[in-house]
This record gives C-alpha cells, structure tokens and sequence, in this order.
C-alpha cells in the first residue's frame, strides 16, 4: 500500500516523530501539509517549517510549510483551507504536536497547565473539526481517510497519573478524541486511531524528561513506518485503535531502530503496561 498523491495535514512537522511520519509518506510521493510554530530555528532545537519542507521535497513529497499555533482555531480553519485548496484535498490528518512538563500538582504553573491542555486537547480537537469536512469528501472520492493521533492507550491507573497529573490529563485528552470521534465518524468511513510507543524515542522531547538516555532509546522512524501501516490501512475497518509502534511492526526487524546499535533493553515510554 501507498500513500501516494495523498495529502497529509500533519501537525509539529518541523522535526522528530512528525517530521519522520512525513519524510517516510514523501517517499511515496504524498504532499504534506507542514502545520508548525517553529518558523525561524532555534538554537534550542533543530528544524524550522522551512527545513522540513526541503527535507520532504528531498525525499520525492510535495510540501506547503505554513507556521501555525494551533490553539488558534481561526488559524488552523485558515491552514487547513489552504491544504485543500493548494492540494485540492486533505486525506489524512496527523494530530502529532504536543506539550509536555513532567511535574506534580504544585510545581505546574497553570501557564504550563493551560498550554499543554491548549496544544494538545484543544489543538488536537481545533485540526480535527477544521478537517473532518475535508475528509468526508475525501471518504467519498474513495481515498481511504485518516486521523492519527500521536496519543497513549487510556489507562485509569494512578500510576501513569500521580507523577504528572496535568501531562497525563492532556495527552489522555487526545486519547479520549480518539475514543469518542471513532465512534462518531465510522459511518462516514474516516479511520481514527491513536499510536504510541513502547520505548523513548530520541527525539529533542527528551532534553525535558529527567534520566531519559537517548541512547536506550529508538529512532523516529519506528514510529513513521507503524504510522505508514496504520494509515494505509482500510480506514472503514481499522478505527477506534490504540496502536502500539512495535506491535504494528510486528513481524519486521526491530532491530534497524536501535539508537544504540545491537542494544536488546530500551528504556519504556510512559503509559504502557
């Protein structure tokens, strides 16, 4: 299967796992629309909407880099008009941006509070209302429509939330999306799934998680190539999921995405039992 002359709508695009999901559906020739804040670089972090476009060109992908906070629903509306207008369509939607800050009840600002529930519930649900149209259309046309969201299996266990309870409140958020649009857009034949990983994957999202060694980690593009699986599937029978990298790829060699080449213990993501 390809996601050849597919367009994608893919939020935080500019680098780590976005940037990898949209190199690896370039290689079949799809267009990416390229949804991120970052549009001049950072000394902090790698990658611009500029950087990725080339990238994605690169790679044999149409690109249209468009800076976007997508807490702004007027500026998403916008962006996403501009992907079916440049593109004639938007097929898939990839709800990867997030934020994050791993800390307890007092040591949350209610700024950091308000911007990890801003990006990643709001964000999530704004480009999912802002595309749904788009995909009914595409469901129509045939072309196989998708939601992903980069989100963890909902787990009610007091674990995965006494830690973080406002990061594990916001990205559980994305799950419930998930959960209650699958449900809500099956009849009009629009998968949407989440994916997760098992393992840290290096991206700069580490440089806030204490202890977290990039080197027990994987690539990005253990997550690219199960997001390939899961988008290329039959959108009509494949919704409601929550995926997990390794287990969509099972079967293949795991091996390729040791950051730590020939490395059998990585160190587990949150969320996972």
């Amino acid at each position: 299967m390809s996601l050849k002359g597919k367009t994608l709508f893919i939020t935080g695009a500019s680098r780590g796992i976005g940037l990898a999901i949209a190199l690896r559906a370039a290689r079949d020739g799809a267009n990416i629309a390229i949804a991120s804040k970052t549009d001049q670089p950072n000394p902090k972090l790698p990658g611009t909407i500029h950087t990725a476009a080339a990238e994605i060109e690169a790679a044999g992908g149409k690109a249209l880099p468009m800076q976007v906070d997508i807490r702004d629903e007027n500026a998403v509306a916008e962006a996403v008009k501009k992907t079916a207008e440049h593109f004639g369509g938007v097929d898939i939607l990839v709800n990867n941006a997030s934020a994050i800050q791993l800390t307890g009840t007092m040591e949350t600002a209610m700024k950091r509070f308000d911007l990890m529930f801003g990006v990643n519930v709001r964000g999530t649900f704004a480009c999912s209302q802002a595309c749904i149209p788009y995909l009914k259309q595409s469901a129509q046309a045939g072309r196989n429509p998708h939601i992903l969201n980069l989100s963890p299996p909902l787990s009610m266990k007091t674990r995965w939330f006494a830690p973080h309870v406002a990061y594990t409140m916001a990205k559980f958020g994305m799950s419930m999306c998930v959960l209650g649009m699958a449900g809500e857009l099956k009849q009009f034949g629009i998968g949407v799934n989440a994916l997760w990983p098992r393992t840290v994957i290096a991206t700069a999202a580490l440089n806030v998680i204490p202890m977290a060694n990039p080197k027990l980690g994987r690539k990005p593009e253990i997550m690219a190539d199960a997001a390939h699986a899961v988008l290329t599937r039959d959108a009509r029978e494949t919704t409601g999921n929550f995926f997990i990298d390794d287990e969509v790829l099972a079967g293949t060699n795991l091996d390729q995405y040791a950051m730590t080449p020939g490395n059998k213990e990585f160190l587990p993501d949150f969320f996972v039992d």
